[in-house]
């Protein structure tokens, strides 16, 4: 197995990129081996790269690959693909994208709104039946709560800044590297906690989700079930991780999150 990415993934790619100028590295994609910008004869594109071996980082991006056909206008198109014995190479559209701004009064708060109410119109593909959502599940009080988690809508699971590329007025939803089925409410409910982090009061961040569907359908029972287990969930990383200062920035977004909501979370 070659030892350098790049060496090697230049060689692979050359077919779809021709001659690389450049090969970029990004500072995010922690789920890939390798992320970068290719400048290259017939792109630029962005690519993400995984080590070809039975795993979580190979099986995130296979599903990050089947995903791509339903996310038109919503995610940056996978242009090619590449899958050989020792690498798996998606290749994207690059986008000359910013991460969003999700501090108050931001003016992109509106085009990431819009973003995640596209997400919860996709239909549901058939192939995505059984991504059932579960990684909430050991966080909730009981088995009862978690089943409020559970529904027919697909989700991100990942909304944050870096994942929302604004691009003149809209914004992308990218880095799909672990999409799942569950209730549609899961999505605005991640935004509110990041929005939290970033600044707003609670009730400020609330309001923010009340804008899209899934949150206005959403009972306020699942919700609070879905606010603690997330306030568990981030404080059980922090305990393993101590030295993760962006942890412990989550960990308070979600205790403000409960109080505001009159959830115990022990």
């Amino acid at each position: 197995m070659d030892t350098d990415p790049e060496s090697a993934i230049r060689s692979l790619i050359r077919d779809h990129t021709g001659p690389v100028a450049e090969m970029r590295r990004t500072a995010l994609g922690r789920s890939s081996d390798l992320t970068a910008i290719v400048e290259c004869e017939n792109g630029p594109f962005f690519v993400k790269a995984v080590r070809n071996r039975p795993g979580g980082r190979r099986d995130s991006l296979i599903r990050e690959r089947q995903i791509d056909a339903a996310l038109v206008h919503i995610s940056p198109p996978l242009l090619w693909d590449v899958e050989a014995e020792d690498w798996l190479v998606l290749g994207y559209e690059a986008i000359d994208g910013r991460s969003a701004d999700f501090a108050p009064n931001s003016l992109d708060l509106p085009l990431v709104v819009d973003t995640i109410a596209q997400i919860g119109r996709v239909p549901l593909p058939g192939f995505a039946r059984d991504w059932t959502e579960t990684r909430w599940d050991r966080f909730a009080s009981d088995s009862s709560e978690a089943e409020l988690f559970r529904g027919d809508s697909l989700l991100h699971t990942d909304i944050n800044p870096d994942n929302m590329l604004v691009e003149g007025r809209r914004a992308w939803a990218v880095d799909w590297a672990w999409p799942t089925v569950g209730a549609g409410f899961i999505d605005p409910a991640l935004l509110v906690v990041q929005l939290l982090a970033a600044g707003h009061a609670p009730a400020s961040a609330e309001k923010w989700a009340t804008r899209l569907p899934a949150w206005r359908r959403a009972a306020s029972g699942a919700i609070n079930a879905f606010a603690g287990a997330t306030l568990r969930m981030y404080r059980a990383a922090a305990d393993r991780k101590p030295d993760e200062d962006w942890l412990k920035a989550m960990v308070e977004a979600c205790r403000a999150w409960t109080e505001h909501r009159g959830v115990t979370a022990e």
